[in-house]
């Protein structure tokens, strides 16, 4: 009887430690599981954030017309962020990076104020882009009121098609090519409308992203 009591306290803790131990087996195969699963869905990083990889020698982008007259424009290139708020390089009117269309290296950023001020600087600008130049333009605020019939015009030439159609506090997004021979496929534009407008005065933010390809030098 002496001997019964300690060999049923040994019996219990032995089968206590064994089911500690088929437990903690248990619960790491599911936390491991768990990890395995995390990683298996968490979609691959491209240039950005597109949502497939570019073709090869293709320019990845990624853009955005601002928000009311509250969050300005966003231009991503490459994977680069080349235009934002946060740069405090964008401003009211049309918002544009130029690209070199053969070896994608970043040419200039600019920002005309088409609401206030002169649309000539504007217009100077335009014509002075040279062949194969790639135009990345977003708006914000009001991009309208001092576009002339020239600046769209030169605008309609670099492959626009819905420039002629911009109004005030339109939003509009845009990437074109000097000397391209057709419309471009890379544009939206929302209007200004009080019946479907997202903010008090002004359409919804439009985003864009894509793949835009080299530009060939002419014979």
């Amino acid at each position: 009887m002496r001997i019964a009591g300690p060999i049923k306290f040994g019996v219990v803790i032995v089968l206590f430690l064994l089911m500690g131990y088929l437990a903690f087996q248990i619960f790491e195969i599911k936390i491991d599981g768990n990890f395995k699963s995390i990683f298996a869905t968490k979609s691959p990083k491209y240039k950005c954030g597109l949502a497939k990889p570019c073709p090869e020698n293709h320019f990845a982008f990624k853009m955005a017309s601002g928000a009311a007259n509250v969050v300005g424009p966003k231009i991503c290139i490459e994977d680069k962020i080349i235009m934002s708020s946060v740069k405090n390089n964008v401003g009211r009117g049309i918002n544009i990076a130029t690209v070199n269309g053969r070896t994608g290296e970043l040419l200039d950023t600019k920002v005309f104020d088409l609401w206030g001020a002169d649309v000539k600087p504007f217009n100077e600008f335009l014509k002075t882009l040279k062949e194969g130049t790639i135009v990345f333009m977003a708006t914000y605020d009001d991009a309208a009121t001092k576009l002339d019939d020239n600046a769209r015009k030169l605008l309609g030439e670099l492959g626009s098609a819905s420039i002629s159609n911009l109004s005030f506090r339109d939003n509009w997004i845009f990437v074109g090519a000097k000397g391209i021979q057709s419309k471009s496929p890379f544009e939206q534009h929302i209007k200004n409308n009080k019946d479907t407008n997202k903010y008090e005065g002004w359409p919804e933010v439009l985003e864009m992203e894509g793949c835009v390809p080299p530009k060939k030098r002419r014979n």
